[in-house]
């Protein structure tokens, strides 16, 4: 095949975490469960935030474009690999593997960029209080979403039209899900311009975020070691605590996809590691926030106190 040309190619094959054909009903049953609960917890987490005067705060707008993000996310993945096992056909087109691509790398920079900024949100509200609405203010926050989704839709972009400059011979097999990371190496013409972008570019947001977000937490334990009282610590902890654990999931996990692909070549490995990244990520999200965050419990016990009132009165 010549370099950048792409007419004798048409399709990969994604090889999913089981070739057995007694596990597959089992799989299928159980990504439905998991995308199902992802869509209804994350859901529920949006509404919360959108009906509830209380939680029309820079925190609560923050999650609930995570909790979108997480639906994207999981949304660009799921459905195709349900379809998969439903028809017992492991392929997808290569337009249709391109556009996997560029929309899982879209929404997974959306959600770094947010987890950097509540990072940020947690760090203005335990260390700077009393500057905390001057700071955090609704057009410094609806400005930071513009310039992140505006980011989130070119950088990915870029990454998609280098790689359709790229040519596929044989080995057109992916662990499981369409990711930059598992294209490149299949392609049998030059990838040093891809390699470098991909590097550079994961470099540069993990680097920044990274640093932004122990810088933010840095702060907040040093400002809450200062409290004297137990309850204070306790109280000061428990705004920070379920976005620390979600920043530790989420990094945690793509650290693993990442590292799963550079020292092993176990195709299911690399499989359960896109997994965890893509699929049980998105749906703890929300378990973790509600039922760590009494606000957020509140505001969902409002919710469905609403839909069963509406549902009695019909």
């Amino acid at each position: 095949m010549e370099p950048g040309n792409h007419t004798h190619f048409s399709e990969f094959i994604l090889l999913g975490l089981s070739q057995e054909a007694d596990v597959q009903p089992i799989l299928f049953g159980l990504f439905l469960s998991i995308y199902l609960i992802t869509l209804t917890g994350n859901l529920l987490i949006i509404l919360a935030t959108i009906t509830d005067p209380h939680l029309h705060t820079p925190m609560c707008f923050f999650l609930s474009n995570l909790s979108f993000c997480d639906i994207c996310i999981i949304s660009t993945m799921v459905p195709k690999m349900l379809v998969n096992i439903h028809v017992q056909n492991k392929t997808i087109t290569y337009k249709g593997c391109l556009t996997q691509m560029y929309f899982f790398l879209l929404f997974a920079e959306l959600e770094i960029f947010l987890l950097s900024v509540m990072a940020y949100d947690r760090f203005v509200a335990i260390c700077h209080p009393l500057y905390y609405t001057v700071i955090m203010n609704p057009q410094l926050c609806g400005m930071m979403m513009l310039a992140f989704w505006i980011l989130s839709i070119l950088e990915p972009l870029l990454q998609t039209l280098l790689a359709l400059k790229l040519s596929f011979c044989t080995d057109v097999e992916i662990p499981h899900f369409c990711e930059i990371n598992q294209i490149v190496p299949l392609a049998c013409s030059d990838t040093l311009f891809n390699v470098i972008e991909i590097y550079l570019t994961a470099g540069l947001m993990g680097v920044i975020s990274f640093s932004g977000i122990f810088y933010s937490y840095s702060r907040i334990i040093s400002s809450i070691l200062r409290i004297t009282s137990a309850r204070g610590k306790y109280k000061a902890f428990s705004t920070c605590g379920s976005h620390l654990s979600v920043v530790l999931l989420f990094y945690g996990t793509g650290v693993g996809v990442y590292l799963s692909s550079v020292t092993t070549h176990n195709s299911k490995a690399s499989a359960i590691a896109s997994v965890m990244y893509t699929v049980v990520t998105p749906m703890l999200n929300p378990f973790i926030y509600s039922l760590r965050n009494e606000d957020i419990k509140r505001a969902l016990r409002r919710l469905f106190g609403n839909i069963r009132s509406i549902c009695l009165e019909a």
